[in-house]
């Protein structure tokens, strides 16, 4: 039997209802979160993500600034407008939309956001708590991956869980969360040796290593869940004899599904819950900010 697939935009939609509820109350309160994000330059991502954002946010009840600076912006005044925002008390929330211009470090710049307004999870000191369990703003993938395994619900005390791909900002801070939930994982990636041998053990399988097909179904348990948080893009032959690009995962979706026992799409997986998990961190974040000040 096939695996039941994980709609990732069945549950970001019940987060984005919590989320919802939780921006009215905080603005009855008098607290009303606001997300500011900045952008430099005009990158086609950036410019795209930020448009989504405004968006989504809007729908929520969340206000929404976008902090645009110009192509030659340098580092120091990007690092500048940053504490400017920090030390705004309307501004619940930052985020740094990337790719930024050459000659400046996205983790310098990242290191810069007030741990309390870091909705993104990615300040390297955030990411240093989640491995304390004292998170104060957990990055938002690895929170997506949890909450997708809650989802399927799997036990995760004494399951064995294999996490392929180990990125600062997904892979590893998933291995702890799971870690803390007390299951027992095992660390992997691309160059893993007789990497099957390791992944065909798990119960839930991970993946996060950004190399389309990956993992096949010779890599997959029966009835494992497998969560699938690669985004590549392939460019395929198209019937008019040009190219096309197609969004994949890591995973080969067709074959695994014949195997597993449930799977995430990509597009239409963890994704749509990144997002959603991006605007609970916004509202979490509100409200600690909130209760540091009483």
């Amino acid at each position: 039997m096939a695996a039941r697939i994980i709609d990732g935009n069945t549950v970001a939609g019940r987060i984005r209802t919590e989320v919802a509820a939780a921006s009215a109350e905080l603005t009855e309160q008098g607290h009303k979160p606001r997300l500011a994000a900045v952008l430099v330059g005009q990158p086609h991502a950036g410019v795209v993500y930020a448009r989504s954002q405004a968006r989504n946010c809007e729908a929520l009840g969340i206000d929404y600034e976008l902090v645009q600076l110009s192509e030659d912006c340098s580092a120091d005044g990007l690092a500048r407008r940053i504490e400017t925002l920090n030390a705004d008390p309307a501004i619940t929330g930052i985020i740094l939309l990337l790719p930024l211009p050459d000659g400046i470090d996205p983790h310098q710049m990242q290191h810069r956001i007030d741990l309390y307004k870091d909705v993104e999870g990615v300040n390297p000191a955030n990411i240093g708590l989640v491995f304390y369990g004292q998170p104060i703003i957990a990055p938002c993938t690895a929170l997506a991956v949890r909450e997708i395994v809650t989802e399927t619900g799997i036990a995760l005390r004494g399951c064995r869980a294999a996490v392929v791909g180990q990125g600062a900002i997904v892979g590893r801070p998933t291995a702890v969360l799971l870690v803390q939930a007390d299951a027992t994982v095992c660390c992997c990636n691309e160059f893993t040796d007789e990497l099957a041998s390791y992944t065909r053990q798990a119960d839930l399988l991970v993946v996060a290593a950004g190399k389309a097909g990956l993992i096949t179904a010779d890599h997959v348990k029966p009835g494992a869940v497998v969560i699938d948080v690669g985004i590549n893009r392939l460019s395929v032959p198209a019937a008019d004899g040009k190219t096309t690009t197609r969004i994949v995962g890591d995973v080969d979706f067709e074959k695994v599904r014949e195997v597993a026992g449930a799977i995430t799409p990509v597009p239409g997986g963890v994704g749509p819950v990144t997002v959603a998990m991006l605007l609970r961190n916004t509202i979490e974040a509100a409200r600690k900010q909130r209760s540091r000040t009483r």
